[in-house]
């Protein structure tokens, strides 16, 4: 695959995934509504709501002078635009806005030949916020923990996921890989970290999860590349949680009750990637941690 379509290019994660995709030899093109903080790629402005505009751009060429005019269709597509989070927006808004967006990247990608569909799913979907009053099943918490949308946004995640495997069963030859993607974190925001560290509650929403930015993309594009077939999704954090406090330790103190289906080495995330590790070939390489 060389050509690329990325939805969302100009947000904090599709910015990343732009960056890396490029950096490994992709053709790419940002679709957005805005343009890039840090273009790398041409960019073309699409309202993602109207399939007529999705389509156009499954055909976008730039001119006949553009230096990417042979780009002509994409071989796979990266979907990451949306309301990336609840609370932002009226939950109306946000359920509308993602669930049409999500069926028309995923529509017009069909129609266009794509066979490859990697897109952001999300942590929410697992019964986020958490809390002592609404905790998880059991920790850490993989694919198999049950879908429990607490907002419209999460319940559009939710409805994605379903999305793409109903349409990959209508389009055996296709292929969709959702990445359900922890709260997404560039280097810059580490400096918050050390302002958690003495409240594990306020972190507890999502058991202290987070990916970097460069790594999200990383998981991408293994997403890309791995010889797969069918719907799936995976979750997708940082190898340890954004505490200094051991991992067991906190589950002691904020989820007394939650059984532990594992012994938690240190810091470790409990959001699990075993998954993705295994199929995907994903593997964080940073850390908010000084000097990893």
């Amino acid at each position: 695959m060389k050509n690329v379509l990325v939805t969302g290019g100009s947000g904090k994660a599709g910015r990343a995934v732009c960056r890396d995709l490029v950096a490994h030899g992709y053709d790419v093109l940002n679709v957005d509504v805005q343009p890039s903080a840090d273009p790398v790629c041409p960019f073309y402005k699409v309202d993602l709501a109207d399939l007529g505009q999705v389509m156009d751009a499954m055909q976008w060429t730039g001119g006949k002078d553009h230096p990417f005019r042979k780009f002509r269709s994409p071989d796979a597509v990266v979907h990451f635009a949306a309301v990336p989070a609840p609370d932002l927006v009226p939950e109306e808004v946000a359920f509308r806005n993602n669930v049409t967006s999500t069926y028309n990247v995923f529509d017009a990608a069909i129609r266009a030949g794509v066979k490859r569909v990697v897109w952001a799913s999300s942590e929410t979907t697992l019964g986020l916020p958490l809390s002592p009053q609404n905790p998880p099943a059991y920790a850490p918490i993989d694919e198999d923990h049950p879908m429990r949308p607490e907002s419209a946004y999460a319940l559009s995640k939710d409805l994605g996921e379903e999305m793409a495997r109903q349409m990959q069963r209508w389009n055996p030859e296709t292929s969709f890989i959702g990445l359900r993607l922890s709260n997404v974190m560039e280097p810059k925001d580490y400096a918050r970290f050390a302002g958690w560290q003495d409240d594990p509650h306020v972190r507890e929403w999502n058991l202290w999860g987070y990916i970097d930015a460069r790594d999200c993309a990383q998981a991408v594009r293994k997403a890309l590349e791995v010889d797969f077939s069918g719907a799936d999704h995976f979750i997708i954090a940082n190898a340890d949680t954004v505490m200094n406090a051991d991992s067991a330790e906190l589950m002691r103190r904020i989820f007394p009750d939650v059984p532990l289906r594992k012994s938690l080495s240190g810091t470790e995330t409990l959001l699990s990637i075993d998954k993705a590790r295994r199929v995907l070939g994903y593997e964080p390489e940073h850390s908010w941690r000084p000097g990893k």
